[in-house]
């Protein structure tokens, strides 16, 4: 039998194409909320209100651990209704740089379409488990 090593291994399960951008739809009453009022003055209130973010696993694995708290965006754990496959599934997948431009570039059509909008690296809306979330909240207790 042939040895696998870790880096075979990984290589097999992880194609140069494997990140996604997502948009979660969010309860409207995150649309209420004052920095996510402040980054979409120009927001159509007909409209729903989106997470926009970028994965390395695939959309669904990625708004089950919202949901569950695991690096979770605070706005999606708590406000985050569903994906919206409709608006992302044709862009996926990709590799990871452009993925990160992608999830920009996303969330800024759509913020020009009139939706409301979130995530995509929004400056003063922080996401659990990053270092600017433990400078914002403190430390985490075991």
């Amino acid at each position: 039998m042939k040895r696998r090593t870790l880096k075979r291994v990984r290589a097999e399960r992880q194609p140069e194409h494997h990140h996604h951008v997502y948009v979660v739809l969010l309860d409207p009453a995150a649309g209420r909320i004052r920095k996510v009022r402040a980054e979409n003055p120009k927001r159509d209130p007909k409209k729903p209100c989106v997470y926009v973010g970028m994965t390395g696993l695939t959309p669904k694995e990625r708004f089950a651990n919202h949901k569950m708290g695991t690096k979770a965006a605070w706005v999606v754990k708590r406000h985050g209704l569903r994906l919206l496959p409709d608006l992302y599934e044709h862009l996926n997948p990709m590799p990871y740089e452009a993925a990160a431009q992608m999830e920009k570039d996303l969330a800024e059509d759509l913020r020009r379409a009139g939706y409301t909008v979130t995530g995509a690296l929004t400056p003063g809306l922080v996401t659990a488990g990053t270092p600017s979330a433990a400078r914002a909240f403190g430390p985490t207790r075991g």
